[in-house]
């Protein structure tokens, strides 16, 4: 059909006018909410700054072959190693004998950095080893007397 033949009616052009305006309005307001998320994300997440051979901790809130009360089990499991990096935010580390079963690949979100204690303010670190007191046996007699009664 020729365009010359083909009338639109006054209503149906500002109509489609008024669409175009809040299609425009929509995409410009999904693009400033997109970039206010971005900005808000990338304040409070740095990327982390790892390289091979650093001394990290792994969460251990997957680990279920770790035996023990769920309680009582430690929330990090290291110092591991850092063997490879797979992309920016996946690690590969070398696991200990205890973990072996465990897949070696950890994301970032499971992984911290280790930092070892100063000596200076804790001296006795790695240094408190258990001491059993001697038992003496001479002098003293066990006592087996029982009371039957109880006086008033």
């Amino acid at each position: 059909m020729r365009k010359d033949l083909v009338e639109l009616r006054p209503t149906a052009v500002s109509f489609k006018g008024i669409l175009d305006k809040a299609m425009k309005h929509a995409v410009r307001c999904m693009e400033d909410s997109f970039s206010y998320a971005k900005d808000n994300w990338d304040k409070s997440h740095a990327t982390p700054d790892f390289k091979v051979g650093d001394l990290v901790l792994v969460s251990t809130t997957n680990f279920n072959n770790i035996k023990g009360c769920n309680n009582l089990k430690d929330s990090f499991a290291g110092p591991l190693v850092i063997k490879a990096l797979q992309g920016e935010s996946f690690f590969e580390v070398e696991l200990s004998e205890e973990l072996r079963n465990k897949h070696p690949t950890f994301p970032v979100s499971l992984i911290k950095p280790y930092k070892s204690s100063d000596a200076g303010k804790f001296p006795l670190g790695n240094k408190v080893s258990q001491v059993i007191p001697p038992i003496e046996s001479s002098g003293i007699k066990k006592i087996t007397t029982k009371f039957s009664k109880r006086e008033s």
